[in-house]
């Protein structure tokens, strides 16, 4: 199965509108990025000795410094898998040149390539054709079999598995199959029968000794790792690193698909199956599926009946620790979320974000019977009772 591809221009928009309105001076700027590709010299990248010493032999006249797109470049033949052209920052190394220029831009922080529209930067040409069609609409990627489109083919590629419901990732224990990788680290689990290191408090079982380590300390209430900005400890070091981003903003993670950044890998995970629809958690009673194993967990309680999270104040019980931490807002007073506009107060965030609809004008729910529209849903579900009566 395939989608339909569209051919999208190689030039890129900026180029393209450059011509169209005869803007010289952009043109240009445009131009002399390609050619930074083309232009880095020996001297700016780490050859290996036996590599340098080639072209001192075959390339004299050149005085020592060489392009690397000139002819004496091109003569020398590179093996395949050799690297030649090494990253003098953190020594990772690529066989072309122009690989070099764009890695060499994470460490930089340069980013050559801007949007028109809204002015987010890129490091390459592609990632900035990919993002304008956030602008532009343009989905090129479709799916012959329910029409939905797509950005980039590797979201098309993903969400048409719910289709076809190829099972590409098999089991070597048990060939059993599944459509998605994350379906399948979680089966293999169960044929993890070796299980040495062991935790006296609860018993439970870990395959490594460092696992066990970190899970001590749950019971210890050990936390090692401790934030030099705020004090906050935590078991594990790589906890610590991600805290860390919320100090300094950083957010590493960026969706190819809307531009939204995240601190963590795994958030970014989870945010891109609002893209590509993929649900790889499924009930067993009833077969909803859902984008997260926490989701699935908690509708979960639904069918059990299980309300884990009590509220000490009036005994009410919740399948979810945020639902009670909502609740008990109602017995403390806390509103946390306050309108920039007119200081009003809410419990909830989604209570804020309704309302700021009303200064903002925006009423993004419609009735398809009469056009009306509303700034929450359940408004819109109100309304369509009129019709009903009708």
């Amino acid at each position: 199965m395939s989608g339909r591809i569209q051919k999208v221009d190689t030039q890129g928009p900026e180029l393209r509108e450059s011509c169209e309105t005869g803007n010289m001076e952009k043109r240009q700027k445009i131009k002399k990025e390609k050619k930074d590709f083309r232009q880095v010299t020996v001297e700016d990248c780490h050859l290996p000795e036996n590599f340098k010493e080639e072209k001192d032999q075959k390339c004299k006249k050149s005085g020592g410094k060489y392009s690397l797109s000139s002819g004496c470049m091109k003569n020398q033949k590179i093996q395949p898998g050799q690297k030649p052209f090494t990253c003098s920052v953190c020594g990772k190394g690529f066989s072309q040149s122009a690989n070099l220029v764009v890695h060499q831009r994470i460490h930089t922080g340069e980013k050559p390539f801007e949007c028109h529209e809204c002015g987010k930067a890129f490091i390459q040409s592609a990632n900035l054709v990919v993002h304008q069609r956030i602008h532009t609409g343009q989905k090129p990627y479709v799916c012959a079999k329910c029409g939905k489109a797509f950005t980039q083919s590797s979201n098309l590629t993903v969400h048409q598995k719910i289709h076809s419901l190829e099972k590409t990732f098999k089991c070597s224990e048990c060939e059993k199959a599944f459509s998605y990788s994350s379906q399948l680290a979680r089966h293999q689990k169960v044929h993890i029968t070796e299980k040495c290191y062991e935790c006296n408090e609860c018993g439970k079982t870990f395959t490594r000794s460092s696992n066990l380590i970190v899970h001590q300390r749950i019971h210890t209430g050990e936390k090692p790792f401790a934030c030099n900005d705020c004090g906050k400890a935590f078991t594990q070091s790589a906890n610590l690193i991600v805290h860390q981003r919320s100090h300094t903003g950083e957010k590493p993670y960026e969706c190819k698909e809307c531009g939204k950044a995240f601190s963590c890998f795994s958030h970014l995970i989870v945010h891109q199956r609002i893209h590509t629809a993929e649900k790889p958690y499924d009930c067993s009673e009833c077969g909803k599926a859902f984008s997260q194993l926490s989701c699935l967990i908690v509708h979960q309680r639904i069918h059990s009946g299980d309300l884990p999270y009590v509220c000490n104040e009036c005994g009410k019980a919740f399948t979810c620790s945020s639902y009670l931490l909502i609740h008990q807002r109602i017995h403390n007073g806390e509103k946390p979320y306050t309108c920039n506009e007119c200081g009003k107060a809410f419990r909830q965030r989604s209570s804020l974000t309704v309302h700021q609809r009303t200064h903002t004008g925006e009423k993004p729910y419609e009735c398809e019977k009469c056009g009306a529209a509303f700034i929450s849903n359940s408004h819109l579900m109100r309304h369509h009772r009129t019709h009903l009566v009708e």
